[in-house]
């Protein structure tokens, strides 16, 4: 059985109204005989931070490069502003490309990099001149102008290719993975002030990440893929906190998995007491279940720790899920403790805020407010598990 989302059904765009300004309609990329992308549309209004979200091979950089214009589609079209762009060279789209490297021309001073779009374009020296100097006050080059790649640190050559790419007015800027070659601190700083550049030109963005924090805190809406295809389309709060399959939830950073039994039946869903579980009643808020085998997922920050004599076994939980395990360790990774708790045949990742120690029997209660739940693939196999 496919798997379902476990709240109400959501439009695949949700978002700002109105015609698109870039258009992604049913677009196929190919290689050979695997496909990359498979008919996938996307729309993007015009001023809108788009993040596109996936682990590696998911289709989120041939994505970014197919809209540039770097690659063709093997069918499907992209529009811009109603203009079809699908057979156009990168040069004749209006976009800037900023690449995950930089590309900067290691032999050019940092003025003559930001001035090289312009400088192709054919236009005046003066012009030239006086744009570089409007890009480096922008970005916070001032002083910089005549120094070498070389000489810069990581965050100053990120600057150096984004004021190259703003340069030339682009109508839609690209970012493909820009902050992956900066370490975690300068990381932190340059997000906010990519997002804030572009809140004040109000330029169109497109960025393509594998960091689920950096597409959360930086885009507008946020696009997961998967095997080529769009998985969810949500603002942050959406795709965090309304996931609509169990491949997004778990992206999303509910990695803990519970196989249970399910009735279905007004506003309320019964779970039946398992292996590892107590009965409980949570409301059942839009959430859609087609079969009684469920997987239910939780983030580790989600659940509580509790002594495993916290929760009467005879009494059915409202509003929560109870779990029954033992501690298999215990760490501290900073602000909370991180406990491995054996449920059954599984093991699962709770944070608290004081240690249990490895060995001790446990309760995990998980709020029903985070508790996502879907269809399990396998109900027949899921069904043995739970007798």
């Amino acid at each position: 059985m496919p798997a379902t989302s476990g709240h109400a059904a959501r439009p695949e765009a949700s978002g700002p109204t109105g015609e698109p300004f870039l258009e992604v309609d049913r677009a196929s990329v190919q290689y050979g005989s695997t496909k990359v992308l498979s008919e996938l549309s996307l729309g993007v209004m015009r001023g809108e931070f788009v993040a596109l979200l996936g682990s590696s091979g998911c289709g989120k950089t041939t994505l970014l490069r197919t809209i540039a214009g770097f690659m063709m589609p093997t069918s499907g079209s992209i529009r811009v502003g109603g203009r079809d762009v699908t057979r156009q060279p990168p040069d004749r789209r209006g976009m800037a490309l900023v690449f995950q490297s930089y590309a900067l021309w290691p032999h050019m001073t940092v003025a003559r990099n930001i001035g090289y779009g312009l400088k192709l374009r054919g236009k005046p020296r003066q012009e030239i001149a006086a744009r570089v100097a409007e890009m480096q006050a922008l970005l916070g080059l001032e002083g910089l102008g005549e120094r070498k790649p070389a000489e810069l640190s990581g965050g100053q050559r990120q600057r150096v290719a984004l004021g190259r790419a703003l340069a030339i007015s682009p109508d839609i800027l690209l970012l493909d993975e820009p902050l992956s070659n900066l370490d975690a601190r300068i990381r932190l700083t340059v997000r906010h002030e990519i997002s804030a550049l572009q809140k004040r030109l109000g330029i169109t963005a497109i960025h393509v990440t594998h960091d689920r924090e950096e597409a959360m805190v930086m885009a507008d809406r946020i696009v997961i893929l998967n095997a080529g295809r769009i998985a969810q389309i949500g603002t942050p709060q959406e795709v965090y906190n309304r996931p609509s399959s169990s491949f997004v939830a778990a992206f999303m950073g509910a990695e803990n998995v519970v196989p249970l039994l399910v009735e279905a039946g007004g506003e309320r869903l019964r779970i039946a007491a398992g292996p590892v579980n107590r009965a409980a009643a949570i409301p059942a808020e839009g959430r859609r279940l087609g079969g009684r085998v469920v997987e239910a997922r939780f983030r580790s920050e989600a659940a509580e720790l509790h002594s495993a004599t916290a929760f009467p076994k005879e009494k059915a939980t409202e509003d929560a899920l109870v779990l029954d395990g033992v501690v298999m360790q215990a760490s501290y990774p900073g602000g909370v403790w991180r406990h491995v708790v054996k449920i059954g045949e599984a093991t699962i990742v709770v944070d608290s805020s004081h240690a249990f120690a490895s060995g001790e029997a446990v309760s995990v209660k998980v709020p029903a407010e985070a508790l996502f739940l879907f269809d399990a693939t396998d109900c027949k196999e899921g069904e043995e598990e739970l007798r």
